[in-house]
This record gives C-alpha cells, structure tokens and sequence, in this order.
C-alpha cells in the first residue's frame, strides 16, 4: 500500500458524527504525549496535517484523515496525565470506548507506547481491553530514536516480555524522526483493510 492522497476530514466529539462514507477505519490510540500525531503524520508522509503539541492531551476529539480517498486514519485522544479536568478525562475516555464498541467500519488499532519506559498502567488496561476485543491490533513502540542501539534491544525486549503476559501482540519499533517501522506498519495496516 502506498500512501499518495491525504486530507484532514472532520474532529467528532459523539460517536453519531462519524464520517459515513463506509471507508474502512484504522485508529490510532495511546498515552498523552506519546507521538500519536507525530506517527500520523509519517505515516502520511505530512509535516503537521495532524497537529503536535508539546503539551499532552492535545488532541480532545476524534480526528479523522482520509487516505487514498478510500481510507480514514482515527486519531483518539490520549490518555494518562494530560492536565485536564477528571470530568473532561472521563469524557474522553467515555468518547473512545463508545467509538470503539459502535464503529462497523474499524478494522483495527495501533496501539501506541513510549520505547523509553515500561508501558504504563493505563497502557496495559488499553492492551488488557483490546487482547479482549475482536479486533486485530498492532503494539508500536515509538521515540525509539531516542535509545541508543543498546538500551533500545533491551527496553524493548523489557516491554515485549511484559506485555506477553497481558495479551498476544503483534510489536513494532518505530521512529517520527527515521522513519524506522514504518514499512511494516504500512504493510500491517494493509493487511487487516
């Protein structure tokens, strides 16, 4: 798959605004400040068409991006230690679990972690939640360009052991900066479209 086409659609703040194109959906999930807009953005081969912020909890709304004009990336809100209200967490988290459940078009989920640290609680719950679910769904390990070669292996065969306790996954090192797995992610997002 080749990405040549790419265009932000619409933000959606109620499971009931999602485009109805039909369009198989791809969602990209993870932890406030993980890179998830980043990812996006190499995966499209954009600068900023998804918007980055170095404050967490950027992203309030589900985005939506059409690839290929047959395709639609979902950026979700990030969860974890944004600085927003409980209340405006909860709604966010209440957002993402009824998109989750009710979307007949969503094929699968990237699943974002930081390469740089052992996935936190809430990660573990996300990939507890979607070892459970029926759909396929792909662990990335981003900011890996920020290890060394070495502390990298380790970190990562660290996190791969962890997580193989929780669920089966599929893992992927990746990089914003590189570009380092994003072959294999396209590839992965081909297969489960």
């Amino acid at each position: 798959m080749q990405i040549k086409q790419t265009e932000f659609i619409k933000s959606v703040a109620h499971p009931s605004q999602v485009p109805t194109e039909g369009f198989p959906q791809i969602a990209f999930s993870g932890r406030s400040n993980v890179g998830k807009s980043s990812l996006i953005n190499r995966l499209m081969n954009r600068r900023n068409l998804a918007q980055t912020s170095n404050t967490p909890g950027k992203t309030r709304l589900l985005n939506f991006y059409l690839i290929n004009r047959n395709l639609h990336f979902v950026d979700l809100p990030g969860y974890g230690f944004a600085k927003r209200s409980k209340k405006e967490q909860k709604s966010w988290a209440e957002l993402i679990d009824a998109y989750l459940r009710s979307s007949e078009q969503l094929r699968g989920i990237v699943q974002l972690i930081d390469a740089r640290h052992d996935p936190s609680r809430d990660d573990l719950e996300m990939i507890e939640w979607l070892g459970q679910a029926e759909l396929p769904f792909v662990i990335v390990a981003t900011k890996v360009d920020k290890l060394s070669p070495n502390k990298a292996r380790k970190q990562l065969d660290r996190s791969m052991s962890i997580l193989a306790d929780i669920a089966e996954v599929d893992f992927l090192p990746f990089s914003s900066e590189t570009g380092r797995g994003r072959p294999e992610l396209i590839n992965w997002i081909a297969h489960v479209i």
